[in-house]
């Protein structure tokens, strides 16, 4: 199956584009906004603009959603209870 970019639910402090980005690229979604805060700077706030045009066209993580694991990725194992 093949990723698919969409809009964080969990993770989102506006729209939910940076959290969304940081999990399609697999880095920090904090790393995403910073980048995105720094490249407002440089732009005059043209980032913003490019910001919302992402929030619309980029869709909403459907419920349930589990991002599919990469090949070399060991499945999470859950600590034993007691």
């Amino acid at each position: 199956m093949a990723k698919k970019l969409y809009r964080s639910v969990m993770d989102k402090k506006i729209c939910g584009v940076c959290g969304g980005l940081g999990d399609y690229f697999d880095v920090d979604s904090t790393l995403v906004r910073l980048l995105w805060v720094l490249l407002g700077f440089i732009s005059c706030g043209a980032a913003l603009l490019g910001y919302f045009v992402c929030a619309i066209v980029i869709p909403s993580q459907p419920v349930g959603y589990q991002p599919p694991q990469q090949p070399n990725e060991q499945p999470q194992q859950q600590p034993p209870q007691q």
